[in-house]
């Protein structure tokens, strides 16, 4: 059985599931107990930091919705064709019910679509699991359709969205997923199969059943992210995997009994990747926030625009090199050349050579040279240097930006590669890069080793809220016609009411379209 952890120093408590233990069950009787209050108190600061990232993610997935990305709109338009009279959930800025997989798969796409919102990196030095996962906060989508299927305040709602990022990054501390090629959003998964089952009433034996169909029939693997030019379903994975998370919870409670204990199975992903020393164990044990102030989510990390996370280093140093340089803005001859050392397994991801000629945005998001030479040009055009006017939006990543002849002249300017061990030890903790400018006169400036950039937990800047509000404004302006508003419908999600809630995402927006 689980049992409860203090820690001595802090004061926070933890719920353990050993090894030993059929964590399965252990993660649906978490996930009742959490989300129905039996734990607790949650530091005021915690729920501030969930809050953050939840509007966070409404800003990024109006901004793809209101430019007409693909994936989403195929799944929002798939989404209305499952219109319900009841026990539906809402698209967002839409009022129309339909069925909760249909209305999650539709909104976890457009969160997740622009690239934009959080992430994690699965690092804990206090448990000693630091296994490295990656993984987003894509999935506040499925704790607010089960609240609107059963009817749930925002005290409930918040817990859910709290419970989904603790299991999920917790998960991610414990097993790589990507060292296995399989892709990261299963941890999202099962999360949100015990949270999504705990919200609707659903057993300890049926949400254990749902987590089973999920990990032995739908596991995704990195194929989605790998190519030279990548597609929606790179964008898509975290919201297709929810859509069957749900699903897989609807068949539990129906009777479609699942397999058992799926940790400790030999078949399954975990034990047939990363065998136990000894028969009858999961390969790790797992440790869970009940109350204090450590959950998962304090861990996690802001993006301030549109870039993979793991460039988030060298635009900081980047931005202050030019900050504490403008005679480099005066002309794009005053550099000479750009050096960029990181960390694997960053250098791989936006390294790769493919990514040194990006003809899609999802590719010119995940290539360093070509985020770093838009920031250059952005900032050689304004002659200016800072986060707010060269921060990274959806029309940096247009045909035109993509193929901008300034920016493809000064991507051939930066020479990017791995730092080697230095760097690597550096990584989870932080987001170890050094940023070198050679100028024309052949002098060096170095930025030195960053770890803690603008938007990772490590950095407490007081920048960032104002920094995350920029970038909702910017992503959400042209839809709505007053996007202070909006922000704060999202914010304080545990003081909202079951009305509130159940209306929370049917807010109108321009260019969203309601009908299918």
């Amino acid at each position: 059985m689980p049992k409860e952890i203090v820690d001595s120093t802090s004061g926070n408590r933890y719920l353990e599931l050993a090894a030993t233990e059929n964590q399965a069950r252990g993660l649906a009787m978490y996930a009742r107990d959490f989300i129905v209050g039996r734990f607790g108190p949650v530091d005021d600061a915690v729920w501030e930091r969930l809050d953050l990232f939840h509007v966070d993610s409404i800003g990024c997935g109006v901004g793809a919705l209101c430019r007409s990305m693909n994936a989403p709109l195929v799944l929002r338009e798939e989404a209305l064709e499952y219109a319900v009279s009841d026990s539906g959930a809402t698209c967002l800025a839409g009022r129309t019910c339909v069925r909760p997989e249909k209305a999650v798969v539709a909104n976890a796409s457009a969160v997740r679509e622009l690239d934009a919102n959080g992430t994690n990196f699965g690092y804990n030095p206090r448990t000693g699991q630091t296994a490295g996962e990656f993984g987003h906060n894509d999935f506040y989508p499925v704790a607010v359709a089960g609240a609107q299927v059963i009817g749930r305040d925002g005290a409930t709602t918040a817990r859910a969205m709290l419970c989904l990022d603790e299991i999920r990054g917790r998960l991610a501390e414990a097993f790589s997923l990507k060292d296995h090629k399989i892709d990261h959003v299963v941890h999202g998964g099962i999360a949100s199969a015990a949270v999504y089952g705990a919200l609707l009433g659903a057993t300890v034996d049926q949400i254990e059943s749902a987590i089973g169909q999920l990990v032995a029939h739908y596991i995704p693997f990195r194929a989605i992210r790998a190519g030279k030019q990548l597609s929606d379903s790179k964008g898509a994975s975290a919201a297709l995997t929810a859509e069957m998370a749900v699903q897989c919870v609807h068949r539990a409670i129906r009777g479609f009994v699942g397999p058992a204990d799926i940790f400790r199975n030999p078949q399954a992903i975990f034990c047939l990747f990363e065998p136990p020393p000894q028969p009858d164990r999961s390969p790790f044990d797992l440790q869970l926030g009940i109350s204090g102030n450590d959950f998962a989510v304090m861990g996690m990390h802001f993006k301030l625009g549109l870039y993979e996370h793991q460039s988030a280093g060298a635009i900081d140093a980047w931005i202050r090199l030019l900050q504490d340089h403008s005679q480099w803005l005066s002309s794009p001859d005053a550099i000479e050349r750009v050096e960029i050392l990181i960390y694997e397994p960053a250098f791989s991801i936006i390294g790769d050579p493919a990514k040194r000629d990006p003809r899609t945005r999802q590719s010119a998001d995940h290539s360093m040279v070509y985020i770093i030479a838009t920031l250059w040009r952005k900032a050689l055009e304004h002659k200016i240097a800072d986060w707010n006017t060269l921060m990274l939006m959806p029309e940096d990543y247009d045909d035109e930006a993509l193929f901008h002849p300034l920016t493809r002249q000064l991507m051939e300017r930066i020479d990017f590669r791995h730092g080697g061990e230095e760097f690597d030890r550096h990584y989870p903790e932080g987001i170890p890069t050094q940023v070198d400018v050679i100028t024309r006169e052949n002098d060096r400036v170095s930025s030195d080793l960053v770890l803690f950039p603008l938007g990772h937990a490590g950095n407490r800047s007081d920048q960032l809220r104002p920094l995350l509000r920029e970038k909702f404004r910017r992503l959400v302006e042209g839809a709505v016609d007053n996007w202070t508003a909006l922000w704060n419908r999202f914010d304080e999600a545990r003081r909202k009411s079951t009305e509130e809630i159940r209306q929370w995402y049917s807010f109108g927006a321009t260019g969203i379209s309601d009908a299918p």
